[in-house]
């Protein structure tokens, strides 16, 4: 509690007379582009599985935490103790099974329970839809992920993988007929229900596809490093570069990573 204290006394120092120009011309608005980085750089850490790395962005995102406490503490509207204490209460009240009488069996008891009770918190019962409580601002990936996943309790779902991927297929097959069309407008919306099938696929099969395709990511930006090394180092210009032997040196670069 002494960090914790000292991190909000800091934040109240740069914010106060006196203080740091930048940090006092700071809105909550002009800070959602900075929590969100935070959050993602947060993400990267985490994939490095580096202690300090992870240590040092999760003093980040606490930073935006106790940032925007003390925005609305100025404006009289809440303090750090009040978002805490909040917090706190939520947890003690969806977590019955916990702090109560509730009994649960598994893992999936524990989500409907919190479904139910979340639903039941501050006229959350009175949406139009049960998916409404997830953020449309979400990236496309993940929001499509959340909303699969809130239909699929309440049974809005596929019964098996191998239903997935032959809606896949489906979607394929009519991504070449807009294609063969060339209707710009279907074949934009035909990439998206591949995309969002694909999401699908992953969750049924118990795969996160953020993870997934940030894997992925790392994958290609590591072969395509390896492609202009070896482009530099033989003083060619990578532009130049026949397409058969970049193709060589990302399946070699492919090759050490199975070995690996």
């Amino acid at each position: 509690m002494e960090a914790f204290d000292r991190l909000v006394k800091i934040m109240e120092t740069l914010r106060a007379p006196g203080g740091c120009p930048w940090d006092a011309e700071q809105t909550h608005q002009s800070l959602v582009k900075n929590l969100i980085e935070e959050a993602y750089e947060l993400a990267d850490a985490i994939d490095a599985d580096e202690s300090e790395y992870i240590m040092e962005e999760l003093g980040d995102v606490l930073l935006q935490v106790v940032f925007h406490s003390t925005l609305a503490k100025e404006a009289e509207r809440f303090e750090v103790a009040d978002v805490i204490n909040y917090l706190c209460d939520k947890l003690v009240y969806r977590h019955p099974h916990v702090f109560g009488d509730t009994k649960v069996s598994d893992a999936g008891d524990v989500i409907r329970n919190w479904d139910r009770l979340k639903r039941k918190e501050n006229g959350k019962a009175k949406r139009e839809s049960i998916l409404s409580g997830v953020p449309s601002s979400l990236p496309a990936l993940l929001y499509a992920l959340k909303i699969q996943s809130t239909a699929s309790r309440v049974g809005f779902d596929w019964e098996r993988p191998d239903e997935i991927r032959e809606k896949i297929d489906e979607e394929l097959a009519e991504l070449s007929a807009a294609m063969d069309d060339e209707n710009s407008r279907d074949i934009a919306d035909e990439i998206g229900d591949i995309l969002f099938s694909v999401v699908n696929l992953a969750r049924k099969l118990d795969i996160d596809p953020e993870a997934a395709l940030r894997r992925s990511n790392r994958k290609f930006v590591s072969r395509f490093h390896a492609i202009e090394k070896t482009a530099a180092q033989s003083g060619k210009r990578l532009s130049e570069m026949p397409m058969d032997e970049k193709e060589a040196i990302w399946q070699a670069a492919k090759a050490d990573e199975t070995d690996d």
